[in-house]
């Protein structure tokens, strides 16, 4: 049975509080689906939301929030788990629309995500671009070039392993470095979720650590 973010099941006076919802962002380029999961997560004060995927991003996600019955003004956070354009590449925009929001995210990504200092995928994908072969510039060309358009963002907050939040539930951030330096994870201190971001995919039947390269069957 379904319910908003706050609401009520009927029969019922007291108050349901949903703990978080997994929202589903589907692109789709040249035939190619893909799709992203931002999580948000109801804490006592705040919302927080955990990534925002691309840039221009922002009527996509304004529209998942409110087919979950999520306003996107109730929005108070924006924790950011790493660097990549699909995780952070809609912060700007949303900052600028609904400049209340705290943007969040670990030290070590913070000069990456503000402009500081030069993208790290950026980095790598420079260094690449001469080893390429002829077939394969063209693209390596156009990946650079959407990365020096991701625009940053300033932090309002940073957060640390092992800081805690009343966000849904009760949470834990998790340091998990590897995909990047600062790549943080969000776990539920009862177990019901863990936000990943990049530190961990699925596969058929099968979970892939990237920090400590394990294979977990589901």
């Amino acid at each position: 049975m379904r319910t908003g973010a706050e609401g009520t099941l009927p029969g019922r006076r007291e108050i349901v509080r949903r703990a978080y919802a997994v929202l589903d962002l589907t692109y789709v380029n040249d035939g190619w689906e893909q799709h992203l999961h931002p999580a948000v997560l109801f804490g006592g004060e705040d919302v927080a939301l955990i990534d925002c995927g691309y840039p221009g991003s922002l009527a996509l996600l304004e529209a998942e929030l409110a087919r979950r019955g999520i306003r996107p003004e109730r929005i108070t956070r924006l924790l950011l788990t790493h660097q990549d354009d699909d995780h952070m590449g809609a912060a700007a925009e949303l900052k600028a629309r609904y400049p209340g929001i705290q943007v969040m995210a670990s030290r070590e990504e913070a000069p990456y995500i503000s402009g500081a200092l030069k993208n790290l995928r950026l980095q790598q994908a420079e260094r690449m671009q001469e080893r390429l072969p002829a077939e394969q510039k063209a693209f390596g060309i156009q990946f650079c070039e959407r990365l020096r358009k991701v625009p940053p963002v300033p932090l309002d907050g940073l957060v640390s392993g092992g800081d805690i939040f009343d966000w849904g539930g009760g949470c834990e951030i998790v340091a998990t470095p590897g995909h990047t330096p600062g790549h943080i994870s969000v776990r539920a201190l009862d177990g019901a979720f863990v936000v990943t971001g990049d530190a961990a995919v699925t596969a058929p039947r099968t979970v892939i650590d990237f920090y400590t390269r394990r294979r977990y069957n589901k």
